[in-house]
Parts: structure tokens; C-alpha cells; sequence
């Protein structure tokens, strides 16, 4: 990452700002301090979906009281910013909302300095540096980011049509915030799309940030009841006519022929490319857990070559689905193995079964993946077993192909040591023969990788045999 966009950078921002702010509580010391933290912040989010690290949950915690007492004294500010341009100075509302948050004032600030007395800069700077670290396993403007910014910027382009319907306050502070979220990952994690969207996303922010702060400010005017009517309407007018013209210019930018959200949308993956990313976002996930990264490569390479030559002697049918959900469940199979335990394809279930589905993929098919990877290795599936219970009985068999698939490919690497380097499935004579490159008959992994065979058998109803690559033999007679 970009030493002035990275964890380390901002971090580091942080304690600088909380220097500064602890003597100075006007506005911009707080709103720089703010700006450090949510970058941090961002960051945590960006990194959450991917990297199961408590840290990143640590982080958000440890600034959170910091930034939220901090947002209650900006919020202040900026309400008396817009007290300040909206009336004269001898105006009666201009004056009563002044007294008003001047009032609250010096305990917004006592707020914001026992929040500041009580920030631990020490445990703040040990977890950084150590979730700092682990920010390099994420390449920056990579898949993995690029598939969360299309997740973003759906969420945020179906608010924009909430919004849009109705106009309402609720619905323009969601708009609000699901754009922030996208241009804060932008910003983030795709720095060169940020250079040719980075205005635009900040523009469109302050307008919608601004729309708020006026409907804030209308709320405040309608409970201060001892304010003159035609006062208040004078007020409300131009609260409404502010309001309106930053609606506008949101409008102009988002509509029509010129609007931005095509723009962004042509910018990020789709088709094969957003499927790959999803792919992305799965194997990396699975990397952090995962204690042998190189065998489940090497599992998922001989598991698709085995599917791939089983579909191409139609043991069953071609389904790229199918073929994308083993590709997924080999990755992820031993995830579990963090752990250390002798159930650790079990502990990959549960853990699999906790993911929120990405974008691309439905719960449904992370349930399968779970499925197929709890029976890689250990018992048989039985009807009884709870990651079949939420599976419908008519998917069950596609399922436990799959993972008969899997268990095979797996055996066939249950040494972690890849001496088996491809193998080649050929249907023969009734028969499947698994040519495999680097397998010797006499080898110690022989009786492990005949039993993993069975349940492959079992669920395409035909005889599986593994041999040597380029051994002539009598199939039938050496069974």
C-alpha cells in the first residue's frame, strides 16, 4: 500500500491529530483528527470481509469512542457554520441558536477531551503496526478490492434510487452513507480510479452531507417552539431553497445522459471477470486461515482435473456452477486446519457457513461449498449430518459428487509433499482410470487414496482406479 495511503500513514495520523486536538478543540483540529481516525476506520471495513483477524475489530472498537464524542462536537460546529451564513447578525433565530450551542459547547468539549485522555495511543500504535503487516497480503487496486467496490456500488446505486423516489430525509442520509462507503474503498484500496473519481465522489459527498446538516437544522427549529412564527418560516424557506439547490447539482450529476454511476459501474469487473474476483475474495480469505496454502492449490489444480476428465467422459454432467463451487470448496477445504484439531474438515464447515455470501454467489451455494468440504475427509455423509440438514434433498447428490471429487484429490495430496503433480480420469471399459503423474502402486499413500475412492464411486455408480501414468495393465484382474 501507498505509504501515504496505508494503515501505517494514517495510524500514524492519528496520534499526531490527537496531539494537536488535546489543546485546540476548534474546527479544524477536530475535523482533521476525524479524517485520520475514518480513514483507519475505512480501512478496518475494507479489511474485515477477507481477513478473519480480531484486530481489525479491535481497531474499530479502540477508535470508536474517540470519533463518535468527536463527531458530537463537530456536528455542533458545523450547525453554528450554517447559524453563521444563513442569518444576519442582529437576526433573533441567528442569535437563540447561537446562545443555544454555545451552551453546549463547553460539554461537548469536556466530552471530547476525557474521549481524547482515555484513547490508549499506546495500544492504538502495537495493533496498527501488527495489522499493518498484514495489509500486504491484499495487493492494492487487485480483485479482491475491485469486487468490493462493485458490492459498494450496488448498495449505494439501489439507495440512490430509494432516494430519488421519494426524497425523503431517511433515504437521502442512507444515499449519504452507502456513497461514503464506496468512494472511502476507492479511496482506500483502488487509488487509480480514485485519481480520475476522486472529485466527483467528494463533491457529490459534501452535497449530500450538506442536504443533511440543513435537515438537522430544520429539526432543531421545529422543537425550539419559543421562536417567532414568521421567524421560522423566513428560516425554513431558506433551509428549503439551500436544500433544493444542492439536491439539484446531486441531481445533474447523477441523471441523464452524463450521469457518474455508469461511469464507475464500466470502471469495475463484470461477466467472467467480476466471477473471478468473487474467486479472489474467497481463496484470500481462505489463505489467512488456511496453515498449508500450497496443498489446497495443488488440492483445487488435481480436484478440477478430475472433474474436468469426469465430465469430459460423461461420468456426469458439465455445469460451470458446479465446476465453481468445487473450485471454491477445494480452496477453502481446510480452512478448518487453523486449529489443529483431527476434526478440522468440520471446523471448515462451521467457519465456511459463517461467511456472508459475496457478491455473485448465493447462500444457497456457500451451504454446498461447506457441504463438500466437511467430507474431503472423515466420515461418510449420512442424511442426519447438520450441513445437509438446510440442503435440498434433489441437490444432495450433485453435492456428494462434488465432494467425492474432492476427497479423492485430497488423498491424493495426504502427504502435503505434491509428489502426485496431475492426474488424467479416462473412462474404460466400464471402468474409471485415473492416470496419475508421480504415483507409484507400492507408494505408502496407495491404501489411503483406495478408500478416499469410494464415495466418488459411490455417487457416479461406476468403479474408480488410480494407476501410474503410462502403466499397461489389465484393469479388471488388479482391482
Amino acid at each position: 500500500m501507498h505509504e501515504r495511503a496505508g494503515l501505517s500513514y494514517w495510524s500514524g495520523q492519528v496520534l499526531a491529530e490527537v496531539e494537536k486536538v488535546s489543546h485546540n478543540f476548534d474546527p479544524d483540529p477536530v475535523h482533521d483528527l476525524r479524517v485520520a481516525l475514518r480513514r483507519c476506520r475505512s480501512m478496518a471495513d475494507g479489511f474485515l470481509p477477507v481477513d478473519p483477524d480480531r484486530g481489525w475489530k479491535q481497531l474499530k472498537k479502540a477508535g470508536k469512542e474517540l470519533f463518535s464524542r468527536l463527531g458530537n462536537l463537530r456536528d455542533m460546529q458545523v450547525m453554528e457554520e450554517w447559524v453563521t451564513r444563513l442569518g444576519e447578525p442582529e437576526n433573533p433565530i441567528r442569535r437563540n441558536l447561537l446562545a443555544l450551542f454555545s451552551s453546549q459547547e463547553a460539554q461537548l468539549k469536556d466530552d471530547a477531551l476525557a474521549a481524547v485522555l482515555a484513547f490508549d495511543q499506546n495500544h492504538w500504535q502495537t495493533l496498527s503496526d501488527r495489522l499493518a503487516e498484514r495489509t500486504r497480503a491484499i495487493p492494492i487496486e487487485g480483485l479482491v478490492f475491485q469486487h468490493m467496490a462493485v458490492e459498494r456500488w450496488c448498495q449505494a446505486h439501489e439507495l440512490h434510487r430509494q432516494a430519488l423516489r421519494n426524497r425523503s430525509q431517511v433515504s437521502l442520509h442512507r444515499l449519504r452513507i452507502g456513497l461514503k462507503k464506496f468512494r472511502y474503498l476507492v479511496e482506500n484500496f483502488l487509488p487509480q480510479r480514485h485519481a480520475k473519481w476522486g472529485a466527483d465522489l467528494k463533491e457529490l459527498q459534501d452535497l449530500l452531507g450538506e442536504i443533511h446538516d440543513l435537515d438537522v437544522l430544520a429539526g432543531v427549529l421545529r422543537v425550539r417552539r419559543s421562536l417567532n412564527a414568521d421567524d421560522r418560516r423566513q428560516w425554513n424557506a431558506k433551509i428549503h431553497k439551500e436544500r433544493q439547490e444542492r439536491l439539484e447539482k446531486y441531481r445533474e450529476k447523477m441523471l441523464g445522459r452524463h450521469a457518474l454511476w455508469p461511469v464507475w459501474r464500466e470502471g469495475l469487473p463484470e461477466g467472467n471477470r467480476l466471477e473471478e474476483a468473487a474467486m479472489a475474495r474467497l481463496r484470500t480469505w481462505a489463505e489467512f486461515l488456511d496453515p498449508d496454502v500450497q496443498h489446497s492449490r495443488h488440492v483445487t489444480q488435481l480436484a478440477l482435473e478430475l472433474y474436468d476428465g469426469l465430465v469430459r467422459d460423461r461420468v456426469f454432467r458439465s455445469s460451470p456452477k458446479q465446476r465453481r463451487i468445487l473450485e471454491a470448496a477445494a480452496l477453502l477445504h481446510d480452512v478448518g486446519a487453523v486449529n489443529g484439531g483431527h476434526s478440522h474438515h468440520k471446523d471448515s464447515c462451521r467457519l465456511i457457513q459463517k461467511i456472508p455470501a459475496p457478491l455473485g454467489w448465493r447462500s444457497a451455494d456457500l451451504r454446498a461449498i461447506a457441504a463438500i468440504a466437511r467430507y474431503h475427509r472423515g466420515a461418510l455423509p449420512r442424511p442426519e449430518h447438520k450441513c445437509l440438514r438446510y440442503i435440498p434433498a434433489s441437490a444432495r447428490p450433485g453435492i456428494m459428487r462434488l465432494a467425492g471429487v474432492l476427497r479423492l484429490a485430497n488423498a491424493f495430496d495426504g502427504s502435503h509433499q505434491r509428489k502426485i503433480r496431475s492426474v488424467h480420469p479416462e473412462r474404460n471399459d466400464g471402468l474409471v482410470i485415473i492416470h496419475t503423474d508421480g504415483y507409484a502402486a507400492d507408494d505408502p499413500s496407495a491404501e489411503r487414496i483406495a478408500a478416499a475412492r469410494h464415495l466418488l464411486e459411490a455417487t457416479c455408480h461406476i468403479a474408480v482406479v488410480a494407476r501410474p501414468s503410462g502403466e499397461p495393465q489389465n484393469i479388471r484382474t488388479q482391482q
